[in-house]
């Protein structure tokens, strides 16, 4: 019989051998997650260095810009568009004429109306028509109205006033509006240029004449 004591296998420092095991489980199971993480890093990227999208990241919608087509709805947009563009035009152009007609003074409206009373009771073309002519006036000056300088120039040695009549006719030769325009005492050899405006539609299209003048 052995008498010596039983003796603890020691470590080589002096430490009981069967305490390392749980302590090296311990610190395997504290570094698993942490080498776990490294390993989905690794897998997220290239052998360029180059890193890849994580597995957990959404699909994003398809990007609509570079498709070919129109859409219904896109089209619909499209027509409603013109149509505001047409009537913006429209309402545009009315409004530039409407100025236009504002332009006229108040005298010239007056001048315009005492000439039509003038000529209410002058028989023929009167006796001015020699000191009475007409030019055109560009419908870009006048939004889209026709509109013609009556030019009167008082040829006689005295003060005058002039009352003028002038009529727009079809492509038919039908008169289809007639305006009145008036100058009141002008001077020996004075000019006056007043306006004489439409307002019938650009088409078709109206020629302008002298159907009287009146000195008086």
């Amino acid at each position: 019989m052995d008498t010596h004591p039983t003796r603890k296998t020691t470590s080589r420092r002096g430490r009981p051998a069967g305490r390392r095991r749980p302590a090296l489980a311990t610190a395997a199971m504290a570094l698993a997650p942490v080498l776990g993480m490294t390993a989905l890093a690794a897998c997220a990227s290239d052998d360029d260095g180059s890193t890849s999208p994580s597995a957990n990241v959404r699909p994003s919608a398809p990007a609509t810009a570079s498709f070919t087509g129109t859409t219904p709805s896109a089209l619909k947009s499209l027509a409603e568009s013109a149509k505001a563009s047409v009537s913006a035009a429209a309402s545009s152009a009315s409004a530039r004429a409407s100025a236009f007609e504002a332009s006229v003074s108040a005298e010239a409206a007056r001048a315009n109306a005492a000439a039509q009373r003038e000529l209410k009771d002058v028989d023929g073309r009167g006796n001015a028509t020699a000191d009475v002519s007409l030019t055109g006036k560009p419908r870009a000056e006048t939004g889209g109205l026709l509109a013609v300088v009556v030019n009167i120039t008082n040829r006689s040695d005295d003060t005058a006033s002039y009352a003028v009549q002038v009529d727009f006719r079809d492509p038919g030769g039908e008169v289809v509006e007639t305006r009145y325009v008036g100058a009141e005492a002008l001077a020996a050899g004075e000019r006056a240029q007043p306006l004489a405006i439409s307002r019938k539609p650009p088409e078709p299209r109206l020629t302008a004449e002298i159907a009287k003048a009146q000195r008086y």
